[in-house]
């Protein structure tokens, strides 16, 4: 600790640090608890501070990021922020449409159809420059924490990325995007490429403005089989830390542990463990113990 109790980024130094420890596998005296959707509709606070103002202009405000990422932290003894944020800002920077419908959650009214439509989307190294409100809201929030608890930031894996912007929205079958797998794997692999060269610096600008850890969520893993999944998730996913990791070191910044959550992917455990993650994010439908003794005590 400096004299002055500020980090060596600038920021008030950390007092609670069991989840950091917790997740580069080392011992803590109790197992730190954070939440899923850590600030949401379950907050009387957070609803009040969402009605002022539509969904994704929320999430451009800093100032509002900021208050809805420190809501749960002044009710409960959270060991962790997670920065209030949203996956699909990365396909709204990549130039699509995207609305948060009432009722129906997200919305692009010009999907991707046709492999031509990759030529619309904007280049993927722009990406982090569209998204500063994300790193201007991590900033913010890291110094209004004040060293309490550890702040994670976030990104959608590539092929979760590419559900939403193929099928237009939620799908309980993803049949558009899995037809692209099979009809277009040519043109599937290039937009999972164009994605993944999008949140590597992403993800590393969200470091560099004070992240101190980062999670990778594949929500729609469950939708794809083991065989597609190692063809079309798992080589980006490991891509995203290997690229991640190496863009930290070359920046100066100082690694930091990386979660990766396949929700429904209980079927690549042994695989996600191995993709370069220090955490692997466990759904209700996998017993932790059983996890645990299947990745042989990992």
């Amino acid at each position: 600790m400096e004299a002055n109790g500020l980090g060596p980024q600038g920021f008030p130094e950390l007092k609670n640090d069991t989840f950091l420890r917790a997740a580069w596998g080392e011992d803590t005296d109790y197992t730190p608890v954070w939440c899923m959707r850590q600030a949401g509709r379950y907050l009387p606070e957070f609803r009040e501070t969402r009605a002022a103002q539509d969904f994704f202009s929320t999430c451009r405000s800093p100032e509002a990021c900021c208050e809805l990422t420190l809501q749960p932290l002044h009710r409960f003894p959270l060991d962790a922020a997670i920065i209030f944020s949203d996956i699909l800002v990365v396909p709204q920077a990549l130039g699509m449409e995207v609305t948060m419908v009432p009722g129906k959650g997200p919305s692009f009214p010009e999907p991707l159809r046709e492999e031509c439509d990759l030529e619309h989307l904007k280049h993927p190294a722009t990406v982090a420059s569209e998204l500063g409100y994300v790193f201007q809201a991590i900033t913010l929030t890291r110094q209004r924490l004040a060293g309490r608890v550890p702040l994670i930031g976030f990104a959608g894996a590539p092929w979760t990325l590419m559900t939403y912007m193929v099928e237009g929205g939620s799908s309980s079958t993803m049949a558009q995007a899995k037809r692209w797998l099979y009809q277009r794997p040519q043109a599937s692999h290039r937009l999972l490429r164009i994605l993944t060269d999008a949140l590597v610096p992403y993800l590393v600008g969200q470091v560099a403005a004070g992240a101190q850890a980062l999670q990778l969520f594949e929500s729609h893993a469950g939708h794809l089989g083991p065989l597609l999944f190692s063809k079309f998730a798992l080589p980006y996913i490991r891509d995203v830390a290997k690229q991640v990791k190496a863009q930290l070191q070359e920046a100066g910044l100082a690694p930091v542990p990386m979660i990766i959550f396949a929700k429904d992917g209980h079927f690549a455990l042994e695989e996600l463990a191995k993709a370069g993650y220090e955490v692997v994010g466990l759904d209700w439908t996998v017993a932790p113990k059983k996890a645990r003794r299947k990745l042989g005590g990992w």
